[in-house]
């Protein structure tokens, strides 16, 4: 999973970086059915509401509801995950046990697949957490950078105190602190086991988005900042829900 992640965000950061010339040049297939939907969707809604950055708002919003039911979906496997670290958890403390005791390597190679057997048995998996949501936003991102590359109306628009096509340092640092906080309030939903094993994963994506936030249009971090807010309360939402209404796994045969 570390893998997965560290590969998604090298990629989107290799091709924004490299100049993507099929994203800016006509008759390519990214920039035909990706850049050019995308910059006459946000001129369309920003004239409606009479900002192109409101218009990115409302993007982020439409986009976040889209993949709630992949979050919500992701969480309600976290609940029954707890579950079974809840019904393990005397077996495991032992297990532990035994191997901060053990000093053999071997004697603590065989402890920590016991652990893994253990695991197997109850069907756990601490470093489960999809990928698929983040994926599915790049063409979003990588639509948003180009879209404002080659629209020069949309680079020029003023948003709040910036312009949307300048990179703003204030925005970048408020993108990503609501990822900081998107991160501790999803860790809430793990089990603590879970949480132990995504404490890096968790922090690599707000350390990302800070550091690609302050070379990259304003739009981006508005996109971010936005989306993590969505995300904290869907978190929030959905945290109180499971534990009102725990999920119930379906037997397998």
């Amino acid at each position: 999973m570390k893998k997965q992640l560290l590969f998604a965000l090298t990629l989107l950061s290799a091709i924004v970086l490299s100049g993507c010339q099929s994203a800016q040049t006509e008759g390519h297939f990214f920039h035909d059915y990706v850049v050019s939907p995308f910059v006459k969707l946000i001129h369309a809604l920003g004239e409606m509401l009479g900002s192109y950055g409101l218009a990115i708002i409302v993007i982020t919003i439409i986009v976040r509801l889209i993949l709630m039911p992949l979050m919500l979906n992701s969480m309600k496997k976290q609940a029954v995950m707890r579950q079974k670290m809840e019904v393990v958890k005397p077996k495991m403390t032992a297990i532990q046990d035994r191997l901060k005791a053990e000093k053999n390597p071997e004697e603590q190679r065989k402890i920590q697949m016991e652990m893994m057997g253990l695991y197997k048995e109850h069907g756990i998996n601490p470093m489960a957490m999809g990928c698929l949501p983040m994926l599915l936003q790049m063409p979003i991102w990588m639509g948003l950078y180009y879209g404002i590359t080659i629209s020069p109306d949309i680079q020029s628009h003023e948003f709040l105190w910036f312009r949307l096509g300048n990179p703003d340092v204030a925005m970048a640092i408020i993108a990503g602190i609501i990822y900081y906080v998107q991160f501790r309030v999803s860790m809430q939903t793990m089990p603590a086991e879970q949480q132990q094993q995504m404490k890096f994963i968790g922090l690599l994506s707000p350390v990302m988005i800070l550091v690609f936030s302050f070379s990259a249009p304003a739009a981006l971090p508005i996109y971010w900042a936005v989306s993590g807010v969505i995300l904290i309360f869907q978190s929030w939402l959905g945290r109180k829900y499971y534990q009102t209404h725990p999920p119930v796994e379906k037997a397998t045969k």
